[in-house]
């Protein structure tokens, strides 16, 4: 990312430091959010909420933002085939991933710099994620020390990664993550350098006076770029899934599988950094019938109503992971905020199943989607 950070985070971690520990987490205000009923809803009431600063950030995409728009028009496009009498009175939600059974088959997708949208930052975000039963995914730009947040989780945890140049420092990092209970390793990969990002320019952004993000470390261009070498290398260092996340083509997705990886996230970034590449629901197909069910494959990238959910699975998702939401929900509420995102996907994938007619996940396949 091209951030000009206040704070840079130091060369190695050892795995019982704490870092940061003189963050300050205030009680987060009690916010009525009764008359947000949907995800839409939750942005326009942020926008109003958030300094322009952290808005910017999380709603920008690169360049034009013709990829940020087609992540969403292109679930828009997709018509539903539904069933009806099917016999059910409540869908079973619920899948497996990883040896974990979750809830429901929506994560939250991991996003930078929480403390510009809340006080309370990822320490929030934990909370509503436990209320909401949801597998957060923490960013390796998390403005809150991984122990906090540890400390603070009911429900489990997974790590993101941006490898830098330091490769000790990435070692002692995906290591400290799995000594402190994360569930998998989410390796970005799609992130050599930060994309065009003229409305990040136009704010001049950067991490305000007093927050840090611990784990990163100097902004600029890598010297030593990750290779499929690397993400072997990665998988060697812990006894966790590894994923890689920023895959859009299904040769990139056989060479993950091939470099020895648990998993794989068909991302784009969220359209926010190279801008004109497909939405990840149109490329999704293709990624899926190459992988054949070898490992799960996952999507984030426009989701925003359990429709959405449910098109992601039928065309082979295996979970999906929404990002910019819990944000706006972060911002409008703090963990009541993000839980209450988290549980308006989850009813509207309900709903969304039983008027197609599925009574299960295993039962959303294609033929829930009209030709």
């Amino acid at each position: 990312m091209n951030v000009q950070a206040s704070d840079q985070a130091p060369a190695s971690i050892n795995q019982n430091q704490t870092t940061n520990p003189s963050v300050d987490f205030p009680i987060s205000e009690i916010v009525d959010l009764s008359d947000l009923v949907n995800l839409f809803d939750f942005e326009k009431k942020a926008e109003a909420k958030m300094t322009r600063l952290a808005y910017e950030y999380v709603a920008s995409g690169a360049a034009d933002e013709l990829t940020l728009r087609w992540n969403r028009l292109a679930f828009d496009a997709i018509k539903l085939n539904p069933t009806v009498l099917a016999d059910m009175t409540q869908p079973d939600t619920r899948v497996s991933l990883f040896g974990d059974e979750l809830a429901y088959p929506i994560l939250i997708a991991p996003t930078a710099y929480h403390r510009i949208m809340h006080p309370d930052g990822e320490l929030a975000t934990v909370r509503g994620a436990g209320i909401a039963s949801a597998t957060y995914v923490v960013s390796s730009f998390t403005t809150t020390p991984l122990e906090t947040i540890a400390e603070n989780a009911t429900k489990p945890l997974w790590f993101q990664l941006y490898v830098r140049d330091d490769r000790e420092f990435t070692k002692d990092l995906v290591q400290k993550a799995e000594a402190l209970g994360c569930r998998a390793l989410c390796v970005t990969v799609d992130t050599p350098v930060g994309g065009v990002r003229n409305r990040e320019q136009r704010i001049n952004f950067g991490l305000p006076s007093g927050i840090q993000a611990p784990y990163m470390l100097a902004p600029g261009p890598q010297k030593k770029p990750l290779t499929w070498t690397d993400i072997t290398w990665l998988t060697s260092l812990v006894n966790i899934p590894v994923l890689v996340k920023g895959i859009l083509n299904a040769e990139d997705a056989e060479r993950a599988i091939q470099a020895g990886v648990s998993g794989i996230v068909v991302s784009n970034h969220g359209g926010r950094n190279l801008d004109t590449v497909p939405a990840t629901i149109d490329v999704l197909p293709s990624i899926a019938r190459r992988v054949a069910k070898r490992v799960p494959v996952l999507l984030d990238g426009g989701i925003r109503r359990g429709t959405d959910v449910l098109k992601a699975m039928a065309l082979g998702a295996s979970a999906v992971l929404v990002g910019k939401p819990v944000c706006y929900g972060l911002a409008c509420g703090g963990a009541d905020g993000v839980a209450k995102v988290m549980a308006i996907l989850r009813e509207e994938l309900e709903l969304a199943m039983i008027l197609t007619g599925r009574a299960t996940i295993d039962q959303i396949d294609r033929s829930v989607l009209w030709s």
